[in-house]
């Protein structure tokens, strides 16, 4: 079983996805690992999600692949159950925090607030998301979170893009950043995988280009 600090050092991005066919979920996941990414975030948001899950943990081992947008128990669970290696959530609860103990898969949940990362902390859950990250204060905010919360890390998503991704990842507290615009709808809409692993290799770059 993956750890959260695990989950969050597999790889600087973590793509954000909902996908509305399971036919492009192996595609999509082979163009992410020929883009230098090796890692999904397949949200719950779609009817779909979790059979696109189950067809790419059976079929492409080397991909980490987990849910996000996981609300309650239910999903959760379902999400597991589906082959789902880690959990995203965009709020953090008692509840998903139970239950990532109860089976013992990473929970990433989402904070936006002292008081939110404080429940995270108190709770064992050290690794959570910045959500929605620019809307909650941005690198600003990780920055303030850093006095209190030494021991804390995160990943920011929610208004990460090529443009600021490597100001937040170069903040001691950042491990990755999560983001939908590495896998946008139009080229999932037609089937454009090899955009998709362009924009994976733009962004690597663009990470190695700034760390020198």
């Amino acid at each position: 079983m993956m750890t959260a600090q695990e989950v969050m050092e597999v790889s600087p991005i973590v793509p954000v996805i909902a996908l509305e066919s399971v036919e492009d979920a192996l595609p999509l996941a082979e163009a992410l690992l020929e883009g230098g990414i090796s890692i999904m975030e397949i949200t719950l948001r779609t009817e779909v999600g979790l059979d696109c899950i189950k067809a790419i943990s059976k079929a492409i081992p080397q991909m980490h692949v987990g849910a996000g947008t996981v609300l309650n128990a239910s999903d959760f669970k379902s999400a597991v159950a589906h082959g789902a290696a880690f959990i995203f959530s965009p709020g953090v609860s008692e509840t998903l925090m139970q239950v990532s103990k109860e089976l013992n898969i990473a929970l990433i949940p989402g904070v936006a607030t002292a008081s939110e990362v404080m429940l995270a902390k108190n709770n064992g859950f050290e690794h959570c998301k910045l959500f929605p990250a620019t809307l909650a204060g941005g690198v600003a905010t990780l920055k303030a979170f850093n006095g209190p919360f030494p021991s804390m890390q995160f990943c920011p998503t929610g208004g990460v893009n090529l443009t600021n991704l490597n100001d937040f990842l170069d903040l001691k507290n950042v491990l990755c950043v999560g983001g939908s615009w590495i896998v946008p709808n139009d080229p999932l809409r037609n089937k454009d995988f090899k955009k998709i692993t362009k924009l994976c290799k733009e962004a690597i770059d663009s990470i190695k280009m700034h760390r020198g």
